[in-house]
């Protein structure tokens, strides 16, 4: 809830005045996030046969994350495709994700990247008077330069970073120490041990 309230800020902050674009970009925000919860929780019933809560929160953030390149420049109509069209695509990565041997334990890219990427190429198709939509194709084509050039760009200096902390300090644990937890290998303490959880722990 924090998130979604926080996210208003920051889609319709970015027009650094109280107008139109705003107005509109909160609008947008808020309904392309309601629609990609929905369509989450549905597509769990689909699959999993039942919803769940983890499943609605992730659904609302995929949809906060494809809504925002277009936030402030599409109609509420296609603010609920694409919050639709975002989950869609997320929700199968993450499945995908989840059987393969990828570690990404928040499912950071499934969500973020691939919401963002597919928002990026929705705003090429919706965006008022210069999306696909509307006849004009320079909008779309350069998103998707954006993309390869984003994309590139962060996986190089991504890859560069990780290097070079990883010969000051491993970043990857051991398997032993992964089983542990890492509260106990790397932290030496647990919740569970702490005074005002134990009763908890034994009830």
């Amino acid at each position: 809830g924090l998130l979604w309230f926080g996210w208003f800020g920051f889609n319709a902050g970015s027009s650094l005045e109280a107008n139109d674009v705003a107005i509109i970009a909160l609008l947008n925000t808020n309904m392309a996030s309601a629609a990609a919860m929905i369509c989450w929780i549905l597509l769990d019933v689909i699959n999993n046969k039942k919803p769940s809560s983890v499943g609605a929160c992730i659904g609302a953030v995929v949809g906060l994350a494809t809504v925002t390149p277009a936030a402030g420049y599409i109609y509420p109509a296609h603010s609920i495709l694409i919050g639709v069209i975002g989950c869609i695509c997320s929700y199968f990565v993450v499945h995908w994700k989840n059987k393969s041997d990828i570690d990404d334990t928040l499912d950071v890219f499934p969500c973020h990247g691939v919401g963002g990427i597919v928002g990026m190429i929705l705003t090429g198709i919706f965006a008022k008077g210069a999306g696909l939509i509307y006849g004009q194709t320079d909008l779309l084509m350069a998103q998707f330069i954006a993309i390869a050039v984003i994309g590139g760009y962060s996986y190089l200096v991504t890859y560069i970073i990780l290097k070079l902390t990883n010969n000051i300090t491993p970043l990857r644990v051991s398997e032993e120490e992964e089983e542990i937890g890492l509260d106990i290998s790397q932290h030496d303490e647990s919740v569970l041990n702490e005074p005002n959880f134990t009763v908890f722990s034994k009830i």
